[in-house]
C-alpha cells in the first residue's frame, strides 16, 4: 500500500520554490503526495497541474495571536485526522511547531521538522526578543519530542543552537544543506562584457540587510567605484520583517540603485551580474547564495549562521561582519576591481555547489530520512 506523505507549509510560493521538486520526486516513487498550506496564491495552479492534492490549513505566518494560532492548532489537528498521513513534513516555524504537537496528540508515525533558519526572535538581542525565546523553548521541546522524528537542520549553527537550549535530542538531526538548485538551468556560466554589475537578490527584508547593502552602495559612489548595482525581489509583507510599500517606493527613488522587482528566472538574472551580494543577519542555507554558486558567480556575504555555510570564505566568496556597510563595500569594492579573481571564485563556487547543491542531491538525502522512519515503524 502507498505511504501517504502530508507536506505542511505556511505560505504555497515557499513551497513551489523549495519543495516542490522533492514532492514531485515521491509521488514518482510510489507516495501518495498531499499539501497543505497556510496562504494561497497562483501558484497553486503548479501543484494541480502535476496531480499533487492540496488543502488550505489557516497558518498565521507573522506575530502571535492567541484566537488564530488556536484556530490554526485546531485545522491542523482535524487535517491530520482526515488524511491519516503516515509521514508528515513540516516546513517553516509554525508549522513545525504547532504541527510538531498535533503529531504527537493524534499519533503520526513518522515526522520530519525542517528548520529553515531560526528566525528573527533568535537574531534580535531586545526585551521583547529575549521574552519570546523563553516562551518558545517549552513548545519546541514539545515539538520536537515525537518518538520517530527527525529534524532537518541547514547549518551547524543552529543545530548547535537548538541541543544547547535542550528543546532537541542531536541524534534526531539531520544536516541537509537548503533546497538545492537545478544545475543544468544555470548555462551562462562566463561573466558577461561591461561594467560590473552587483546584484542583491532576495525577499525585500529589513533581515537580508537590505539598508546595509544600500548604505554600502552610498559609500562606493561616493569612492567613485565604476559598477551597476541592483536589488531583485518582491515584497513580503506579511513577514515580521518585510518592507512595505512606502519602503519600496523610497528604494526606487535612489538613483544608485535599479530595483528590478521580482524575478522569476535567477538563471537569466544572474547570467547578467558579476557579483551576488546577501548581507544578511541570519539564515538557514540561502537559496540566493545556492544560485549564484550554481551560477558561477562570486558571493560578498555576512559572517552568520546559513549564510556563512553557503561559501568557502576568500575561496568562493568574501565575508563581512554583520550590519557593517563599510565593510561591506570594501568587499564588494575588492571584487569589482579584481577581475581575474572574481572570476576565479566563481568558477570555485560552481564546484562547490556541482558537490553540495545539486537538486538531485538533496532530494535523496530527504527521500532517506523518510525511509528510514519508515523502517522504524515496520
Amino acid at each position: 500500500m502507498n505511504k501517504t506523505l502530508l507536506i505542511l507549509v505556511s505560505h504555497v510560493s515557499f513551497f513551489i520554490s523549495h519543495r516542490l521538486d522533492l514532492a514531485i520526486t515521491a509521488k514518482n516513487m510510489g507516495y501518495n503526495v498531499i499539501v497543505a498550506f497556510g496562504e494561497l496564491d497562483a501558484d497553486i495552479k503548479r501543484l494541480t497541474d502535476r496531480g499533487i492534492d492540496s488543502f488550505h490549513t489557516p497558518i498565521q505566518r507573522g506575530g502571535t495571536n492567541f484566537l488564530k494560532d488556536l484556530k490554526s492548532l485546531y485545522s491542523i489537528w482535524s487535517l491530520f485526522r482526515k488524511v491519516r498521513p503516515d509521514i508528515v513534513h513540516l516546513v517553516t516555524i509554525k508549522p513545525y511547531l504547532y504541527g510538531g504537537i498535533i503529531a504527537r496528540l493524534t499519533k503520526v508515525s513518522c515526522v520530519v521538522s525542517a528548520v529553515s533558519g531560526l528566525g528573527s526572535v533568535f537574531i534580535h538581542k531586545d526585551f521583547r526578543s529575549r521574552f519570546l525565546r523563553l516562551l518558545l523553548y517549552p513548545i519546541y521541546r514539545l515539538a520536537f519530542n515525537h518518538f520517530n522524528q527527525r529534524v532537518i537542520v541547514q547549518n551547524k549553527e543552529d543545530a548547535k543552537v537548538l541541543v544547547e537550549l535542550g528543546v532537541l535530542n542531536s541524534q534526531k538531526i539531520r544536516l541537509i544543506k537548503g533546497s538545492g538548485a537545478r544545475l543544468e538551468e544555470f548555462t551562462q556560466l562566463d561573466e558577461p562584457d561591461g561594467i560590473p554589475v552587483v546584484c542583491f537578490a532576495g525577499r525585500l527584508l529589513y533581515d537580508k540587510g537590505i539598508y546595509d547593502f544600500v548604505a554600502a552602495v552610498k559609500l562606493l559612489k561616493k569612492r567613485g567605484v565604476q559598477a551597476r548595482f541592483c536589488l531583485a525581489g518582491d515584497l513580503d509583507i506579511k513577514n515580521p520583517t518585510g518592507l512595505n510599500i512606502e519602503d519600496l517606493n523610497s528604494l526606487r527613488e535612489d538613483k544608485n540603485i535599479e530595483v528590478l522587482g521580482f524575478k522569476k528566472n535567477i538563471a537569466t538574472l544572474y547570467a547578467k551580474a558579476h557579483i551576488i551580494c546577501l548581507p544578511s543577519y541570519r539564515e538557514g542555507l540561502p537559496k540566493s547564495l545556492i544560485e549564484a554558486a550554481a551560477a558561477s558567480r562570486a558571493i560578498v556575504t555576512t559572517d552568520v549562521p546559513g549564510c556563512r555555510d553557503a561559501i568557502i570564505p576568500n575561496k568562493t566568496g568574501l565575508l563581512v561582519p554583520v550590519k557593517n556597510p563599510g565593510k561591506l563595500a570594501d568587499a564588494l569594492q575588492w571584487l569589482i576591481e579584481q577581475p581575474q579573481e572574481r572570476i576565479a571564485m566563481g568558477k570555485a563556487g560552481r564546484q562547490l555547489a556541482e558537490r553540495e547543491f545539486r537538486i538531485e542531491k538533496i532530494i535523496k538525502d530527504h527521500m532517506d530520512v523518510y525511509q528510514d522512519l519508515l523502517a522504524n515503524i515496520l
